[in-house]
């Protein structure tokens, strides 16, 4: 970490605030690492909705979007994912989920020099975008949002975190998800377009992790394990955080999934940037109002800590985990309804969107809010009408 970066110095630029209270996380607590160790969350539909996709249901129930050829999708769309997660449990490890990636070739002991840490990160988003990179970011490695500790299926217990402390770069890519899949939430259907998300996670992650490694340098590529994904998206300027506890994008608003290279490769820092979602939020009620189990804050920002899947000592909107995972196990998927409502879930790169988007960063957006729920409604599309869409000729 260079001498002269204060890891606080931008927190309120990125939304949120750090106080005294601040606690550092134990992977063990998150909300999906509990549904196994902890009987409070833990119970016999947990156990089905994760069994769920190893063994598709020929039909779960009597609904659109929870048929076989919709998990059967869903599925496999998490094929590659799970390979990795899968190809090291021998191991106690879970890669891409509670590990970091491990499966690199070893690099050259000569590494190459670098002259100037800009024009290398923007190498690296060159290269980034060769993989298939949405958006790319980079920031200083921040020990706040590391976990203290990773966690073990087996002994269902935590271990040590093998993050080294000496990467002082993080690399932030973020993949888009599938718009179309994701209005058909809630579904099973709907989260093929989670699994394809974090397929293609996994193929940035490991090919820009090894052109790293390829030019003499080390690269610690990580999904959802090893450190909190969204501080570094915020503080690497990739976007802001949303009512609903997300990242939203300025290209596609909070339907995205994000991964995370640490390195000691050189590189120039990008800063937060906002474009006026705190502000909007604010005024917006629509993801928490839809949330079926209220579990999304209609409130300002706070310091809340419902159970102890959330972290501690962070002023942010904060979603209880608890009753949003139990919903997911209820209807046997995962859920994106307060992702489908939002008013930034759209392909903000059209020429309306765009000029949407613009209106609604200034003090008019009560006007964005309202041309929203005008013109832009969130009405769930059904399953069938999905499938028929991309079936008829």
């Amino acid at each position: 970490m260079s001498e002269d970066f204060d890891p606080a110095e931008k927190d309120l630029d990125a939304g949120f605030e750090v106080l005294d209270s601040f606690e550092r996380f134990n992977q063990k607590n998150d909300i999906y690492s509990r549904a196994f160790w902890d009987s409070e969350v833990r119970s016999e539909k947990t156990d089905r909705f994760f069994e769920t996709y190893r063994t598709p249901l020929k039909e779960w129930k009597s609904a659109e979007g929870f048929r076989q050829r919709d998990y059967a999708l869903r599925n496999a769309s998490w094929h590659l994912p799970d390979i990795f997660a899968e190809l090291k449990e021998d191991q106690n490890r879970r890669e891409g989920f509670l590990d970091p990636f491990t499966v690199h070739r070893q690099g050259p002991e000569e590494s190459i020099e670098v002259e100037s840490p800009t024009d290398m990160s923007r190498e690296i988003k060159h290269v980034a975008k060769v993989f298939g990179a949405d958006l790319v970011g980079i920031t200083a490695y921040d020990k706040r949002w590391v976990y203290t500790h990773a966690y073990s299926r087996k002994g269902e217990t935590e271990k040590e975190q093998e993050l080294p402390t000496d990467l002082p770069n993080v690399i932030v890519i973020v993949q888009e998800m599938d718009k179309g899949l994701i209005e058909t939430v809630p579904s099973a259907l709907s989260g093929t377009a989670t699994g394809v998300g974090y397929s293609q996670d996994t193929l940035v992650l490991l090919g820009l992790a090894q052109y790293v490694i390829n030019l003499g340098y080390r690269a610690v590529a990580t999904m959802n394990d090893t450190a909190l994904a969204i501080p570094y998206a915020l503080k690497a300027g990739l976007g802001e955080y949303g009512r609903h506890g997300l990242l939203i994008t300025k290209e596609f608003g909070p339907r995205v999934r994000i991964g995370k290279i640490f390195t000691d490769l050189p590189l120039a820092h990008d800063y937060p940037k906002t474009f006026g979602v705190t502000e909007f939020c604010k005024i917006c009620r629509r993801c928490s109002d839809a949330c079926p189990v209220n579990a999304i804050p209609d409130g300002d920002p706070s310091d809340v800590v419902y159970n102890k899947s959330n972290i501690r000592g962070v002023r942010k909107w904060t979603v209880d985990a608890e009753p949003c995972f139990k919903f997911w196990t209820n209807q046997n998927s995962d859920c994106s309804i307060c992702v489908r409502v939002c008013p930034y879930n759209r392909d903000l790169r059209g020429f309306w969107s765009r000029m949407w988007l613009w209106l609604a960063g200034t003090p008019l957006r009560r006007i964005a809010l309202w041309m929203a729920d005008l013109f832009m409604p969130s009405n769930r599309v059904s399953p069938s009408a999905w499938w028929r869409k991309g079936t008829q000729s």
